[in-house]
């Protein structure tokens, strides 16, 4: 099995281990036993317990639902949000092009985390402000190479018979600029849902993300920081999921890369 084969596998196996995990491990997420805290992994807490006695194979499951959804959903947006921006402003050109600059600028002048802690310490987190706010500050990359790339195919000879017949303009983006652009969309998607889970992790290990009784993986892996010493299994299997998830995902990205590389040699 070859890399690309075994990141999608995986990819595929840590989602539905995520979001139907629960139909086969019947043991609650939120259940608190005095009894059992801080258990290392066993036939009985197969990833052992946190200091709550929460078992943490429950927990990573229901986690992996929101931080998959926040991934997904926040790449989905943004990559959108940088395909329409980035495709008119390469296409119309013009003001509308320089008008795009100075957006995309306005956006790069603060360092994307740091816009991102900004937002977040104003409102209240949940699953939908994450996805809102991660997708707004991460479509940028997106946009500049779908611009770049709308550039070179607005010079082709067909684009401009097209203008000449005075065909309608939003079709000669949806029918044409949108094919050609659909490689550089799903290598960007790709990218930005490990790229969102990364984010949604590091808010959440901060205590600026998830809030309680929700979890995600970042939540579950900030929770075990004040026992790594003694319950290092706390940590380490949320970890570990995003870990995966993130590897998979950038393999998936270069392979779709270097196929698209391909395509415009040939």
């Amino acid at each position: 099995m070859n890399l690309p084969r075994f990141s999608i596998f995986l990819l595929v196996a840590i989602t539905v281990f995520s979001f139907f995990g629960s139909v086969f491990y019947s043991q609650s997420p939120y259940l608190l036993d005095k009894d059992s805290i801080l258990l290392a992994p066993s036939f009985s807490h197969l990833f052992g317990t946190d200091r709550l006695g929460r078992d943490i194979l429950a927990r990573v499951i229901e986690g992996g639902k929101v931080s998959i959804s926040i991934g997904i959903g926040s790449a989905l947006i943004g990559s959108f949000i940088g395909l329409v921006l980035g495709s008119t402003a390469g296409y119309f050109r013009g003001k509308i092009d320089k008008a795009f600059v100075v957006l995309v600028d306005l956006f790069l002048t603060f360092p994307t985390f740091f816009l991102l802690l900004a937002l977040v310490s104003y409102v209240n987190a949940s699953v939908f402000v994450l996805i809102f706010i991660i997708s707004i500050t991460g479509w940028m990359t997106t946009a500049r190479l779908i611009r770049s790339e709308s550039f070179s195919i607005t010079q082709q000879p067909f684009i401009k018979i097209l203008d000449i017949a005075k065909v309608k303009k939003s079709k000669i983006l949806l029918k044409y600029y949108a094919p050609l652009l659909a490689p550089i969309f799903f290598v960007s998607f790709t990218f930005g849902v490990g790229g969102a889970i990364l984010a949604e992790s590091g808010l959440s290990f901060l205590g600026l993300g998830i809030v309680a009784p929700q979890m995600s993986w970042g939540t579950i892996l900030s929770s075990g920081k004040e026992v790594i010493d003694i319950a290092w299994w706390v940590s380490f299997f949320p970890g570990l999921m995003i870990f995966l998830i993130t590897l998979s995902l950038m393999n998936i990205s270069n392979y779709l890369q270097q196929q698209t590389n391909k395509k415009e040699i040939y």
